[in-house]
Formats: structure tokens, C-alpha cells, sequence
């Protein structure tokens, strides 16, 4: 029997859903699922700049499970941009954490600026 599949902790939930080409046409575009999990560990390690132990501290998983999850969001992404895919972050079996954030600069290009940690 399978050991029950541990919830992610993520920190919070994304701005925008869905990402894509503004050129293709909707009868034309292909869609990659980017599980809720996934998208948290590229913000983690990617835009906080966290190792992948930090990262799997903060989700609280293992480390080579952070890893995996990482690896998987990467190959992805790179699907949908080298593909012209659209790209929808959705679903996955996530515990959304009490991290305060704070957004400034929507819509004018600016990223928004997150506090940092969480527990």
C-alpha cells in the first residue's frame, strides 16, 4: 500500500493564473499544468533566491522531494516557452501558510516584493 502523499506547505497563493503567447490563436494553444506546489518551489528558489534545503524546510518535505518538484516546474516551463504553450498554475495537494506579503507596483512591470519567510 502507497504512503499517503504529504501536503505542501506554500507560503501564498500566485497573482496570475495563467501565463502564455498573446500571438497564437485560442483554437491553437496547448496548455502545461503547473501544480500549485511546483509554482511555489520556483518562487522560493528562484525569485527569494533560497537553496533547495531552505526551500524544502519551508514547504516541509524532504529534500530530495523539493528537488524533484523543482526539476519537474523547470522542465515545464521550459516545454511552454521553447513550445509557445500557455502555462496554468492550478491544483496539488497544498497547505497555504500565514505568510504576510506585500505587493506594490501592480500592473506598471514592477515584481512584486514579498516579506520575507514564513512559518
Amino acid at each position: 500500500m502507497p504512503r499517503p502523499r504529504k501536503a505542501r506547505h506554500v507560503g501564498c497563493k500566485p497573482m496570475v493564473r495563467h501565463y502564455g503567447p498573446m500571438n497564437i490563436e485560442d483554437e491553437q494553444r496547448r496548455t502545461v499544468y503547473l501544480s500549485i506546489d511546483e509554482y511555489e518551489t520556483i518562487r522560493l528558489i528562484d525569485y527569494l533566491g533560497l537553496q533547495q534545503d531552505e526551500c524544502a524546510e519551508k514547504m516541509r518535505v524532504g529534500r530530495t522531494t523539493a528537488q524533484r518538484i523543482y526539476n519537474d516546474a523547470k522542465h515545464k516551463i521550459a516545454d511552454a516557452i521553447v513550445n509557445g504553450k500557455m502555462i496554468e498554475i492550478t491544483g496539488g495537494d497544498v497547505v497555504y501558510t500565514n505568510e504576510i506579503t506585500e505587493r506594490r507596483g501592480h500592473g506598471q512591470g514592477n515584481r512584486g516584493r514579498m516579506k520575507k519567510g514564513f512559518e
